[in-house]
């Protein structure tokens, strides 16, 4: 299963150039271009699922808990699919508070780098608790 994930990773990047570069409907609302950059772009860069588990080891399992089941008002985050990692990371990245646990997931994210995200999206993924 690991050895598909960056093949899956180059085709979304492979099918979001594409998309972009062919054109769509001239109806389409700029928020839904801004979204499919940021996904194009955020597919640039290939998670490492060893990688991802180190850091979630350091990082995010005292909350979440083992492989991200969940625990107690922390929620599970294993089984998400790679760009709704990457997007909520990044939100908590930037500081945006999106829930009652913001706070520190703000002060848990503010360091992470593109690729400590991309590492944690990927092994978020798989992840089974």
């Amino acid at each position: 299963m690991t050895a598909a994930l960056p093949s899956k990773v180059a085709l979304l990047v492979l099918l979001g150039y594409f998309g972009c570069a062919v054109g769509g409907n001239s109806n389409t609302k700029k928020e839904e271009i801004d979204e499919e950059k940021v996904a194009t772009e955020d597919a640039l860069l290939i998670g490492n699922i060893e990688a991802g588990e180190q850091r979630y080891k350091k990082t995010c399992i005292n909350c979440h808990g083992a492989a991200g089941k969940g625990v107690a008002s922390y929620p599970k985050v294993s089984g998400q699919d790679i760009p709704y990692t990457i997007s909520k990371l990044e939100t908590y990245r930037n500081g945006t508070k999106v829930g009652p646990n913001s706070s520190l997931m703000i002060m848990m994210a503010k360091p992470l780098t593109d690729q400590e995200i991309a590492d944690l999206a990927a092994y978020l993924e798989v992840a089974t608790p």
